[in-house]
This record gives C-alpha cells, structure tokens and sequence, in this order.
C-alpha cells in the first residue's frame, strides 16, 4: 500500500509539472483531455487512481505519452539527497549551506536566485510587477523542476515558502528539511552585517515587527525533521551538528 502511494504521488508530481510546463490551468487540461478537472486535481495530489486508458487521454493532452508519464514517476525521490534549509533571513541559510554542501559532496543552490534567473527580474521586482500570487506560482514550478533533477544538494529556501502550503509539502516530501533556528536579535545584526539596511531603513519597530514574524512561522519551521539552533552553536557548531544526524 505505501508503495502504491508513493508511486500515485509521484505520478501526480509529473502530471502537474508537465502541465506548468506547458503553461496550462487544470481546467484547460480537463478540456483538453475530457477528464474532470476536480478528478485531475485529486491525480495531481496523489489521491486519484488514474486508469491506464484515461492516463494515456492526458497525456496526449500534454503531448507525451503515458508511458514517460509513468517512467518519470516510477522512482520515489531519495530524500536524503537533498537537504532544505528553512529558516528567515539572518538565519544562516547562506553561511552554514555552502559549508554543509561541501562536507556532504553536494551542490549548493540558493532557490531565490534560481527564481530570479527564471523570472529575469529581482525578486522585489517580481512581486512589485506581478504581484504574491505569481511569485508563489514561479516558486512552485522552479522547485518542482530543481527536484526533477533529483540532484544531491542543500538547499536554502526562502523564509516564506513555509507559508505556502503546496510548496512545504513538496519539500518535506522530497527533501530532508532542517529549520536553522536563530534569536531575533541575531537575524537582524546578520542581515545588517551583509549590508542590507532594509530591515531597519525608516523603520523603528523593524525589530517587534521580526519577533512577530518569526512567533508566526515557529510552528511551521517547528514541522522540520530537524533544527539546529544556529544562535547556540554558531556556524561551525551547526555544520558539525547536522553532519551529525545526517551523516556524511
């Protein structure tokens, strides 16, 4: 039963990249294929059992075929070959990533950027252009695509993406996820100490206003399979702690 779970998820995760890829709603797709778009959104959760005949409707609609459709989704992602780092800015994401990947022999990448790359803008300019709703959606598409390259790596996410319910459930899905947890003060003097003065910049209450923050996100980085109190054990301490339960 869990592998037949695991194998529907997967199967939902290539029906739904595809589809982005493709640039289609799952009400085009429906239309497309003559499926029900509520039947479709349950396949893309993992909680449709698809036919074999219905599959292959979908996946003319998405011009493949339902065997590459399923070849994609055979192989349950190894979730130890990628680690997520969750944490807000000033959490050490930055610093302890690189150190960490480099120890494991893996690749380091700063989700962020590769949203950027995709977008051709900064991120400021992305939500200042297309708004909340596009960045969470550009989010999405480039995580599911880094993941379908199951490379082995550690990742820093942005400290909102625990907000977005579809994104964390993919990363705790298919990653290892570890909240580096930090004191208020110390993300602010870190932030600060990259010379990035927003924080503070015609701001008095900066400070209660990232103590509220973080309250708010604590139960959700709290669902991590681990944290690493980077204010506790500082950087070296944090690399050598998650070497630890992680292995090398």
């Amino acid at each position: 039963m869990e592998a037949r779970n695991t194998l529907l998820a997967s199967l939902g995760r290539a029906l739904k990249f595809r589809r982005n890829e493709r640039d289609l709603t799952i009400a085009q797709l429906a239309e497309r294929s003559g499926l029900s778009p509520r039947f479709l959104a349950q396949v893309e959760s993992g909680q449709g059992n698809i036919s074999v005949t219905r599959l292959a409707d979908v996946a003319r609609a998405l011009g493949t075929t339902a065997s590459e459709l399923i070849a994609g989704a055979e192989e349950a992602p190894d979730r130890s070959r990628v680690i997520s780092l969750l944490g807000l800015r000033g959490a050490g994401k930055s610093t302890v990533g690189p150190m960490l990947a480099e120890r494991l022999d893996a690749e380091f990448i700063e989700l962020d950027q590769l949203i950027e790359q995709q977008a051709g803008m900064s991120l400021g300019e992305v939500f200042e252009l297309q708004g909340p709703a596009f960045f969470r959606k550009l989010e999405r598409n480039v995580l599911e695509y880094l993941l379908s390259r199951a490379p082995r790596a550690v990742i820093a996410t942005g400290g909102s993406i625990v907000s977005d319910e579809e994104a964390f459930d993919l990363l705790r899905r298919a990653t290892t996820t570890v909240w580096l947890k930090a004191r208020p003060e110390d993300h602010m003097e870190r932030v600060r100490a990259q010379g990035d003065e927003r924080p503070m910049h015609n701001r008095s209450d900066a400070m209660s206003e990232l103590r509220a923050l973080l309250k708010a996100r604590s139960p959700l980085y709290a669902m991590a399979d681990h944290v690493v109190d980077t204010s506790l054990l500082g950087v070296d301490g944090s690399v050598n702690a998650l070497i630890g339960v992680l292995g090398d």
